[in-house]
């Protein structure tokens, strides 16, 4: 028999909660049958969200709490004020053993600081990163650190690569996915010291990392690599770069269709191509934002997201469960041990 999964949700976080945590999570459900939530929030408000489920609302398990953590509250504050918010009850029944995985679309810093103060970091890693799935030619990619962290030495760039190379194993179903680091070119005389001194201690052998080496800008949307490893302040940048450029493009497309009575004619013979190009680059299908390094499973929907963003983030968190990330994590950590430090790179 599959093992149920039970996934703590923050029903009080973001834009459109907790109408669209109700509706995500029985999408979710749908997809996952062995599933089970536990809803933190105003019982008044959702009891009436979950009736509308009829035949599934039996693994619906509301936590009633009134208190919720502001979008813009300052993380400091949410983590000393919000022990009883549904985001921090949420996370501490990950905490306790009682729910497999946290999802939240609430407040970003005050889900990293409490988190992190309540749920630890797992033995051997240094810091959280921020990883997410990303569309390339190929298919998807996972990047990271996506914020969590705006200078990073040697260490935690090899960190990242190994939790991400894990969380590409768990999430696409890669049995060997290839990692980079991301640099301002492929040379390996290229970059500041901390990248190069990370390549080198990747490259070493024994490495329990299938390490591909530099790659540029170019090659995150050429899906050259499985996993893009950088520094948070880079891998925001160049994610929101990223997201920009999409929606500049589709709106060209969408300009150029209205310039004239030919492009409208022509929209009609093409309409179904740009559907699937919407689709292929709809940010809801890689919704969920994941807190790698932590000991236990936290996932981030984006604040704006709608039901199908919301069940998709899940839908990671659960994937992640049931293959066993934590353990792959703790067992390259092992491995990593083994290996020598890298030497200083040379200015």
């Amino acid at each position: 028999m599959t093992q149920t999964v039970t996934v703590a949700l923050d029903a009080m976080g973001g834009d459109h909660a907790p109408a669209m945590v109700v509706q995500g999570a029985a999408i979710a459900m749908r997809r996952l049958p062995q599933t089970e939530f536990l809803l933190f929030g105003d019982k008044t408000k959702l009891e009436p969200l979950v009736a509308r489920h009829k035949k599934l609302a039996a693994r619906f398990h509301i936590q009633h709490t009134d208190e919720r953590v502001a979008d813009d509250a300052k993380p400091s504050l949410a983590l000393r004020a919000g022990r009883n918010s549904s985001m921090r009850l949420a996370i501490d029944a990950v905490g306790e053993g009682k729910a497999d995985c946290v999802v939240s679309a609430g407040n970003t810093g005050a889900l990293m600081a409490m988190a992190r103060f309540s749920l630890k970091m797992i033995p051997g890693i240094d810091r959280p990163a921020m990883a997410s799935l990303v569309p390339t030619l190929r298919g998807e990619s996972v990047m990271l650190d996506l914020g969590a962290n705006i200078e990073c030495d040697a260490e935690n760039l090899v960190q990242f690569a190994l939790m991400g190379e894990m969380f590409a194993r768990t999430v696409l179903g890669q049995s060997h996915p290839s990692v980079g680091l991301l640099n301002v070119g492929s040379e390996e005389m290229k970059g500041h010291d901390a990248v190069r001194a990370a390549s080198a201690r990747l490259r070493a052998p024994g490495s329990p990392i299938n390490f591909f080496g530099f790659v540029e800008g170019d090659d995150i949307a050429a899906g050259t690599v499985d996993v893009v490893v950088t520094d948070g302040w880079t891998g925001n940048v160049a994610l929101k770069t990223a997201e920009g450029t999409a929606r500049l493009v589709l709106d060209f497309v969408r300009s150029s269709f209205r310039h004239s009575l030919t492009a409208r004619v022509g929209y009609l013979f093409g309409g179904s191509a740009l559907t699937k190009l919407r689709k292929r680059v709809d940010p809801r299908q890689y919704n969920g934002a994941v807190f790698l390094g932590l000991n236990g499973i936290a996932v981030k929907s984006h604040g704006g997201a709608d039901a199908l963003g919301f069940a998709n983030a899940i839908g990671v968190a659960v994937d992640m469960r049931k293959n066993g990330f934590l353990d792959l994590i703790r067992d390259g950590l092992q491995r990593l041990k083994n290996l020598a430090p890298a030497p200083a790179a040379a200015s």
